[in-house]
C-alpha cells in the first residue's frame, strides 16, 4: 500500500529509542528508511534482553524484543563511519535521501564530515534532525543524556509516585521511557513541518531536538501550575492536583480509576453510589470545593466503592457515562475488546518467514493508513542490496568494501 510518505527516503543514523521511534513512525507512513548501524555490533538495543525475538521455528534470535519495538519497516545497512570509505558511502546515501536523523553527541559527526553544514553542501534541501539529551547549545550541550536522568532533571519524577512520607513515597520514574518516546514524537512533528516548508520553498533545514526540552514542554498543567502560582507541585500518588475525584479507589476485589471531570459527572456518580447528599454539600458542590476538601471526600467515596466488586462499578458507571476504568496488566490490555477492535496487536513478516509481533501505529488515516511491510531487520540484512541498487556498487566494489571492513 502506498503511504503518505512513500516519496520520501530517510537515512536513520540513530540507536536506542528516541531516534528509532521517529524513524519507525516515518516508515509506518510509507517512507523508505535506511538504518545505518555499526558492523558487527548494531543498535545497542539489539542486546537489551531478555526476551528476544524468535525465528519461524520458535528459536531465540540474537535481537531483543526491545529492538523490535521501534525498528520495523526499516532496512539495516552496516557501515563503519569512522573510516573515510564509510563516510564516503554516507555522503552518497545523503545525496539520494530527503531526511537524515541522528542522535550522536554534539559534534560527534562533525569530525567525520557528516554534520549538517557539511552535508547540506551535498544536498542543499536536506532535512537534518539531531536528537541529543540537552540540545546543540547551552552549558550542558556536550553531556550525555538518558531517559531516566532526564525524567529526574526535567521534573517528571518530582510529580510521580506516592506522597512524600507515605510508603513508597520517594520520587518515581514512569514505567516507560516517556522522555525518549515523546522526543521521537516531537522529532517526527518537526520533520513533517520541515517537509512542508521545503515543499513551499525548496529549502531544507536543521532540527535541534533535546530530551530535556521535550520533558519540560510536556509537564503540561504541572508546569503552568507552577508558573502561575509560584508553588512547585509535588508527587501525589494517583491523585490529581486540579481535579477531584480523579484517582484510584478500592473495590471489594481490585482497584479502579474514577476520573470525574465536571460537576455533572460527579452528580451521576453520587446517584449510583448512594451518595445523593454530596452534590448539594457546599464542601463538594464544585470542583474548586472538592479540591479543597479532597481527603474528606476521598474517604466517603472509599467507604462506598470498597463494598462492591470491580465489575459492578464498571457496568453501572459505564452505563451512566461516568469516566472510569480498570487498572489492567499489559496482558489484559491486549484482551480488551476495544484494543482488539482497533487492531492494536499486529504481526509483521520477517526475512525468515516468521511473523514478528508488534504494536500498531495509532494514527488512523482514511486515505493513507500506516502499513507494516517488514519486521525489524537482522543486522546488515540489506547492506548489499541497498549499496548495489541505490548506489550502483558492483560486485567487485562490494567485495572491496567488505574485505576492508567498511561494511
Amino acid at each position: 500500500m502506498t503511504g503518505a510518505l512513500s516519496h520520501i527516503r530517510v537515512l536513520d543514523l540513530t540507536r536506542v529509542l528516541a531516534g528509532p521511534w521517529s524513524g519507525q513512525i516515518l516508515g509506518d507512513l510509507g517512507a523508505d528508511i535506511i538504518k545505518v548501524e555499526r558492523p558487527g555490533v548494531g543498535d545497542d538495543t539489539r542486546g537489551w534482553g531478555p526476551p528476544y525475538l524468535k525465528d519461524k521455528d520458535g528459536n531465540e534470535r540474537s535481537d531483543a524484543a526491545y529492538f523490535g519495538c521501534t525498528n520495523r519497516n526499516k532496512q539495516s545497512v552496516t557501515i563503519d563511519i569512522t573510516k573515510p570509505e564509510g563516510q564516503a558511502l554516507i555522503r552518497e546515501l545523503v545525496a539520494k535521501s530527503d531526511i537524515l536523523v541522528e542522535n550522536y553527541k554534539v559534534g560527534g559527526l562533525k569530525k567525520y564530515g557528516l554534520d549538517y553544514d557539511s552535508l547540506k553542501a551535498i544536498k542543499p534541501n536536506l532535512i537534518y534532525c539531531s536528537i541529543t539529551g540537552f540540545g546543540q547549545t547551552g552549558p550542558d550541550a556536550t553531556k550525555a543524556g538518558y531517559d531516566f536522568m532526564i525524567q529526574g532533571m526535567g521534573g517528571l519524577m518530582s510529580v510521580t509516585g506516592q506522597p512524600e512520607g507515605s510508603p513508597g513515597g520517594e520520587p518515581m520514574k514512569v514505567g516507560v521511557a516517556l522522555a525518549d518516546v515523546m522526543t521521537g514524537l516531537y522529532s517526527t512533528i518537526g520533520i513533517l513541518a520541515a517537509l512542508a516548508y521545503r515543499d513551499q520553498t525548496g529549502e531544507g533545514q536543521h532540527i535541534d531536538m533535546a530530551l530535556l526540552d521535550v520533558q519540560v514542554a510536556t509537564l503540561a498543567n504541572q508546569a503552568t501550575n507552577y508558573l502561575v502560582s509560584g508553588k512547585a507541585p509535588t508527587h501525589m500518588g494517583n491523585a490529581h492536583p486540579n481535579l477531584v475525584p480523579y484517582q484510584t479507589f478500592p473495590t471489594s476485589d481490585a482497584h479502579f480509576i474514577l476520573a470525574i471531570g465536571n460537576d455533572s459527572q460527579f452528580a451521576k456518580f453520587c446517584a449510583i453510589a448512594g451518595l445523593d447528599d454530596l452534590p448539594g454539600d457546599i464542601r463538594f458542590d464544585t470542583n474548586r470545593h472538592r479540591v479543597e476538601n479532597r481527603d474528606v471526600l476521598a474517604a466517603k467515596i472509599t467507604a462506598v466503592t470498597a463494598d462492591k466488586p470491580l465489575d459492578y462499578w464498571m457496568e453501572e458507571l459505564g452505563k451512566a457515562g461516568v469516566p472510569c476504568g480498570p487498572i489492567n496488566s499489559i496482558d489484559r490490555v491486549f484482551e480488551e475488546p476495544q484494543i482488539k477492535h482497533r487492531g492494536m496487536a499486529i504481526e509483521v513478516p520477517a526475512k525468515d518467514g516468521s511473523m514478528q509481533p508488534g504494536v500498531a501505529n495509532p494514527i488512523k488515516l482514511s486515505k493513507t493508513p500506516p502499513s507494516y511491510k517488514s519486521a525489524p531487520p537482522e543486522l546488515g540484512e540489506h547492506t548489499l542490496s541497498v549499496l548495489a541498487n541505490l548506489l550502483g556498487k558492483d560486485e567487485s566494489e562490494l567485495d572491496a568494501l567488505s574485505s576492508g571492513k567498511i561494511i
